[in-house]
């Protein structure tokens, strides 16, 4: 077999397990619950005076540092687009990031771009670049793991006291903002949120704890709809808050009265329609979503007129 087949039959395979992984998440998330009260796992408790869970599974922090960054390149195409390549530090990490944005006479809003699970800043093209042809700055970053996640890895760091990585995830989403707001080609009282996938979830819950943040757009994403556990004796309730402090689900409330905008392709091969249907149903006004014709999972152009007309009412 060559190995452009084997590379093909590879991403069919990731692409298998994705879409089985989204299917079997309630009924695994509840199995964990139950193993987790079957085993008695002690939380211990949180010594952190970084972060916290609230007993409904909110997530929180005490504060956000200065964001410490660096510029290692700056590059300008030629239609007068700068691009940066930046490295900013947050929690234990250095995060590497792009900033893109046009050559504009005063300062422009700001979107933080978080990219679906195994997709890098620099595959992450096409929106950023709609952003900047729209008039908009971006800040296009490499999540930890690029993107993916390991719940039962995080419960066990939660059950012990230890920062689970996606509460880092959505930090770094935070600390992003913090660094394009700080661009002067950038107004920093106008940030908004965009994720993809995977980082359509990191992108919800962002917006949610931190209400300076004007808007967000998930495309190709939905919550893990955890509220649907039937919760009983055979729960193991620290447990429980952990996976409800992760689901994009349990935030929607949290964004009220800043716009919440959902795209998605109908016929979507990795995360279906109904179940960002499912998350669009739970979140209040003012909101929108967009069925987008075809199946592709996350960006399409198609989506572009959408993006442009949400962003100015986000941005308003």
């Amino acid at each position: 077999m060559s190995q452009k087949n084997t590379a093909k039959g590879k991403r069919k395979t990731e692409t298998e397990q994705q879409k089985m992984n989204v299917k079997l998440l309630p009924l695994a998330l509840g199995i964990l619950l139950m193993a987790a009260g079957a085993f008695g796992i002690m939380h211990s408790s949180d010594d952190s005076e970084q972060w916290s869970v609230s007993d409904d599974g909110i997530l929180s922090y005490s504060q956000m540092d200065e964001t410490e960054y660096s510029v290692t390149s700056v590059t300008v195409a030629d239609d007068n687009t700068r691009l940066k390549t930046v490295t900013f530090k947050s929690r234990d990490s250095d995060i590497e990031a792009l900033i893109q944005f046009p050559d504009m006479d005063t300062p422009i809003p700001g979107v933080v771009i978080l990219p679906g699970a195994g997709v890098s800043k620099e595959q992450q093209t096409a929106v950023p670049q709609l952003l900047s042809s729209l008039g908009y700055a971006s800040i296009t970053i490499d999540q930890r793991n690029l993107g993916g996640i390991n719940p039962q890895g995080d419960l066990a760091l939660y059950m012990n006291g230890t920062e689970p990585v996606e509460y880092m995830m959505v930090y770094d989403a935070l600390a992003a903002a913090n660094v394009l707001a700080e661009q002067s080609a950038v107004d920093g009282d106008n940030i908004a949120m965009l994720g993809l996938s995977n980082g359509g979830r990191f992108a919800i819950i962002a917006t949610a704890i931190k209400p300076e943040i004007k808007g967000v757009i998930g495309i190709s994403t939905s919550g893990y709809d955890t509220d649907s556990i039937e919760v009983d004796e055979t729960i193991n309730m620290t447990a429980y808050q952990f996976y409800r402090s992760i689901d994009p689900d349990n935030y929607l409330e949290l964004i009220s009265s800043r716009r919440f905008v959902m795209l998605h392709s109908v016929n979507d091969s990795i995360i279906p329609y109904e179940l960002a249907l499912r998350t669009f149903d739970k979140a209040e006004e003012p909101k929108a979503i967009y069925p987008i014709n075809g199946s592709t999972h996350g960006y399409t152009q198609l989506m572009a007129e959408d993006i442009e007309k949400e962003l100015a009412m986000i941005f308003q």
